[in-house]
């Protein structure tokens, strides 16, 4: 989801895109806990696995992607037990009876990103970083109430590492773009974030409404100076990623306006499907599908050139959530379970798309390189260097 602004060097073993199977089974498990939860045929049907459903994707899946980005970005070896932790946290979930363990492994995995920003902090000084350790601060806190309270009352703190870290991405890419004191405006509207987030954690129904509120106001800000806006009218991948962006900020909005109508997902069972699923899978996974085509090669070490197979899950994947949102508004559930079963056919959609673009790209000899423009500037080359 991130982007490194290079690609693994000699100093990062060449194991380590072996630690992205990890957030995988994460991502299948998580898949078939939502047909569970649905009352849907799963092909494993756990009731086990369907309590551990947002653990898994939240934290098993995105939260191994985002440190294995991370980790190749330092350009070292110690980073990569965050990812590893990550992942053993999501397959102990999966494996093992009891959910504690994986819980713990969860939050250790967590606290050591904080330490993987930290240390990108120290090279560079970059005040991005400081927003994006602040969301892995938001997950671990999360991560830790679970061994004590329900999933829906920490999903403010979710979406605060989701998004505070999206968020900072996108800055980060369009830093060039922005206009002066874009990272100061963004750590206040950090600011404001985390301390909605803490309210709508004690205080659900009026905290749930200020994070509402918050979000809407650092989507505006976020949209009204991203390039996605420009390159959406382009071609090719820019154009794919600017859709995939935008579409991804409308999600989000959704999600902000779904709070300040009902609250914290904690008070209300169509809000919680609405605001957790326009957050977890409008939001952030469009953003995935925007960045696979530059991110994945550089930390799976493989090609991965743009097709237009790839709008595919995109389209099918909004449709199928706009679906899923009107009919939890108006409450029925015609037509709910379809668009459920739609939603889970994107990822797994995307999922094959990349495999198989990525096997046909490796089969094809590489001749000369070709750079694909992605819709933003790389990133690390324009974060101001630290001083000594």
């Amino acid at each position: 989801m991130m982007s490194t602004g290079s690609s693994l060097t000699d100093r990062s073993p060449r194991w380590a895109p072996v630690l992205i199977l990890g957030g995988g089974l994460a991502l299948v498990a998580g898949l078939d806990a939502a047909l569970t939860l649905s009352g849907l045929p799963a092909p494993v049907g756990s009731a086990r696995l369907a309590v551990l459903h947002g653990p898994l994707m939240v934290l098993g899946f995105l939260g191994t992607v985002i440190a294995l980005e991370r980790a190749v970005a330092l350009r070292t070896t110690w980073p990569l037990l965050a990812p590893a932790l990550l992942g053993a946290g999501a397959l102990a979930l999966i494996l093992l009876p009891q959910p504690l363990l994986g819980r713990l492994l969860l939050v250790q995995g967590m606290l050591l990103l904080v330490v993987v920003y930290l240390a990108l902090w120290r090279r560079n000084c970059d005040l991005l970083v400081s927003v994006q350790a602040l969301g892995a601060v938001h997950a671990a806190a999360a991560g830790l109430l679970l061994t004590r309270v329900e999933v829906a009352t920490v999903v403010p703190l979710l979406i605060g590492f989701v998004v505070l870290t999206i968020g900072a991405e996108r800055v980060e890419l369009a830093r060039l773009a922005m206009p002066g004191g874009a990272e100061a405006t963004l750590i206040a509207h950090a600011a404001g974030l985390t301390g909605a987030a803490l309210a709508a954690v004690l205080w659900p129904a009026t905290g749930g409404r200020l994070l509402g509120v918050s979000l809407l106001f650092l989507t505006a800000w976020l949209v009204r100076h991203d390039v996605a806006r420009r390159l959406v009218r382009t071609s090719g991948l820019p154009r794919f990623a600017a859709a995939a962006l935008l579409t991804g900020y409308a999600w989000l909005a959704v999600a902000g306006l779904g709070l300040v109508l009902l609250g914290s997902p904690a008070v209300s069972a169509a809000g919680y499907d609405i605001v957790v699923h326009t957050t977890f899978l409008g939001f952030a996974m469009s953003m995935i599908l925007a960045h696979a085509p530059v991110i994945l090669p550089a930390v799976l070490r493989v090609r991965l050139p743009y097709t237009a197979a790839m709008w595919g899950p995109l389209v099918l994947l909004h449709v199928t959530l706009l679906g899923r949102v009107l009919t939890v508004g108006v409450g029925t559930t015609a037509g709910w379970h379809a668009a459920l079963v739609g939603n889970v056919a994107a990822v797994l959609l995307f999922v094959a798309v990349t495999v198989l673009t990525a096997a046909g790209a490796r089969r094809r000899p590489t001749g000369r390189a070709r750079h694909t423009r992605h819709p933003s500037p790389t990133t690390e080359d324009h974060a101001p260097a630290c001083p000594p």
